[in-house]
């Protein structure tokens, strides 16, 4: 059986929502009731995000991806995992509900850009636009922006071992869809409110431990 790996970015990799940090320092107040209408699920994801990002003007690009790539911090052991899973053969793929004009230049020199899922952009108008190349197919109705499910089901076999490591309210269907699942933050209450097992992180290092210690390698 072949294990495959589909991981977050935001908040997951780095140690904050790079998407909830840009707003807090660039958008007008209005982004917090858009944010809770997220979270609650009372609007999609994909409708939710974009028209957060439709608050931010195109000009300031050059200074959204400077202050993130001064403030953004990887996650403790990242690296390691990622040779980690080199070593043990294990696809690993990052499926991001953030956008790619900040999330390649932050996993640049750690995953190729093949191996990465996300949501794209446009500023060619007045206010930024986001684009949505991997939105949801037709098993999937949630408007996720970047459908985990939708990508789990195009890259993953029905053989596979399926693994989940996310954080928040965009990893909740994927989730839903794993044979293993590692959870922090948001993610974590929300599995433990509907009885979904999971194995709670705060480093990659717990992520490796406990794969090598349940043998969930080489099955």
């Amino acid at each position: 059986m072949n294990q495959i790996i589909f991981c977050d970015f935001d908040g997951t990799i780095t140690e904050t929502d790079n998407i909830i940090s840009l707003m807090k320092q660039f958008a007008p107040p209005e982004w917090n009731s858009m944010k809770d209408q997220i979270l609650s699920q009372e609007i999609s994801i994909q409708e939710g995000v974009g028209k957060m990002f439709s608050l931010l003007p195109s000009s300031i690009k050059d200074d959204i991806i400077h202050y993130l790539k001064e403030t953004a911090i990887i996650r403790e052991g990242f690296s390691d995992f990622v040779q980690f899973t080199k070593e043990e053969e294990i696809e690993l793929f990052i499926v991001s509900g953030g956008i790619d004009f900040f999330v390649y230049p932050l996993l640049e020199g750690l995953i190729s850009k093949e191996f990465i899922f996300c949501n794209a952009s446009d500023f060619s108008n007045e206010k930024i636009q986001v684009l949505w190349p991997n939105s949801c197919d037709e098993s999937c109705d949630n408007g996720c922006g970047c459908c985990k499910p939708s990508l789990i089901k195009k890259l993953a076999q029905k053989e596979d071992h399926v693994i989940v490591i996310g954080d928040s309210i965009t990893d909740l269907q994927a989730a839903k869809q794993a044979d293993t699942v590692f959870a922090r933050d948001f993610l974590k209450e929300k599995l433990t409110e509907l009885n979904i097992p999971f194995q709670p992180f705060e480093t990659f290092y717990d992520v490796i431990h406990y794969l090598k210690e349940q043998k969930v390698i080489n099955v």
